[in-house]
């Protein structure tokens, strides 16, 4: 550890590893994942999405490039934890119904996916933190509209305890409120990709938005989506004791 006052200030990671520079990336997140995008991975602490953590993207309207963006990262949770790579995916709320062609074509099997509907926002709100305190799933990604700062901490909390890439897909109008999240991106659609606003990170403010390409797809969510040959089953909020305890 560094002993002089100066040297303290240069290097606060070495007083306690959640300090950083305003000036600079934030360097401890033990568990990260590659974004499968260089431009963006080097503007985030630890180089990727963090895991076991709440991570926000608002969006300017719900299949506006989400699922393009995060596709590399979910191919990759399976390996989490060294526990293989059939490790289910979470959709909570999903806008519409998912498209297997479409997710397959960006390398999200219709074979890990765990499709998760809900009458009431606290039942939603519920099942998602039981799968994050089982541990069970690589990812969980949560569609929601109006979601309180108490509840968005409850899932924050229940993500700490989980190696699960928690992210949680809400409006554009959602970035002026609080949020415990360490990571928070505003994603509009621009040309063949997205513009990426950094709204939230540890680290220095960025003021240019990022332009990311995105790789054209076929529709990975529709009101009239084919499914593929071995569809979704729908699993009932409360009814979700067995899948996560499995």
């Amino acid at each position: 550890m560094p002993s002089s006052p100066s040297a303290l200030a240069s290097h606060p990671e070495d007083l306690h590893p959640s300090l950083w520079r305003a000036s600079q990336l934030a360097r401890h997140h033990a568990r990260t994942l590659d974004t499968g995008y260089a431009a963006l991975s080097a503007e985030l602490p630890g180089g990727g999405w963090p895991v076991g953590a709440l991570i926000d993207l608002l969006v300017q309207q719900a299949g506006v490039g989400e699922m393009r963006l995060l596709a590399p990262a979910l191919g990759a949770t399976g390996g989490i934890g060294g526990i293989g790579n059939k490790r289910p995916i979470a959709l909570v709320q999903p806008p519409h119904v998912p498209n297997g062609p479409g997710l397959d074509y960006i390398g999200v099997p219709l074979s890990r996916l765990m499709l998760v509907k809900a009458a009431k926002t606290v039942d939603a709100l519920w099942a998602a933190e039981q799968i994050l305190r089982a541990g069970s799933c690589g990812a969980l990604l949560f569609w929601g509209q109006h979601v309180q700062t108490s509840s968005l901490r409850r899932l924050h909390l229940a993500a700490q305890s989980s190696d699960t890439l928690f992210v949680m897909i809400r409006p554009l109008a959602a970035a002026k409120d609080a949020s415990p999240a360490l990571l928070r991106l505003a994603l509009r659609s621009c040309g063949d990709g997205l513009s990426v606003d950094i709204v939230k990170r540890r680290g220095p403010l960025r003021t240019e938005p990022l332009s990311l390409p995105l790789q054209p797809t076929p529709v990975l969510f529709s009101r009239h989506a084919r499914t593929a040959r071995r569809p979704l089953a729908p699993v009932a909020a409360r009814g979700l004791q067995a899948e996560v305890a499995a």
